[in-house]
């Protein structure tokens, strides 16, 4: 599970760690990836799995000199799925500020970063653009989103945009069985979307 705009210890959430909260009522493994600083804690976006996770890395993306332009990360952890068989998953959130330069940028780095991965490798998050964007071009160049008409996520209410995704490396042994938009309207701002991959022997 890729989860962005979670709370570490913020005034603003009541200084709990919402990662760890999360994990817990839901018997997952997890990782925080912090962006920043803020409020008197961390954010950032997290993993939560209920395989086993290790290896895990954060690396920040990067940003124009715009003094608006907040610190955005790439979240990513090594899951065993079953004995002896492990995945790559990543969690992100790109800029959401128009035009689009920081998202370019950081979508090319998304695909620099995972291009030498050897594990078949899942990068999922609030992306901020809908696929016509150049940003999600960039993307789709290394990756095969889990849905090519895909339902809409924002707003929740009467939503008309798809800005979050799913998608695995290009070339990864991944058969998409399902992709679907929740309408689940009262934790996010946002849909979730549920994508079930089978992983090819």
């Amino acid at each position: 599970m890729a989860l962005q705009e979670v709370d570490v210890n913020t005034k603003r959430s009541g200084s709990i760690n919402q990662a760890v909260v999360l994990a817990t009522k839901l018997k997952m493994n997890f990782y925080f990836g912090k962006a920043i600083d803020h409020d008197g804690g961390d954010y950032g976006v997290a993993i939560l799995s209920r395989f086993p996770l290790s290896s895990q890395q954060t690396f920040m993306l990067p940003k124009n000199k715009d003094v608006k332009a907040e610190q955005r990360v790439l979240a990513i952890a090594t899951a065993e799925i079953a004995k002896g068989v492990f995945i790559r998953f990543a969690s992100t959130h790109l800029d959401a500020q128009r035009p689009e330069d920081n998202r370019i940028l950081q979508a090319k780095e998304i695909n620099r970063l995972t291009a030498k991965e050897t594990l078949p490798l899942i990068v999922a998050g609030d992306l901020n653009a809908d696929p016509s964007l150049e940003s999600i071009k960039i993307f789709d160049s290394n990756f095969t989103r889990t849905c090519s008409n895909c339902g809409f996520t924002i707003p929740v209410i009467n939503p008309r945009k798809t800005i979050d995704h799913i998608g695995f490396k290009t070339g990864n042994l991944f058969k998409i069985v399902s992709h679907e938009v929740i309408s689940e309207r009262y934790a996010s701002d946002h849909l979730p979307i549920v994508a079930v991959l089978e992983l090819k022997k």
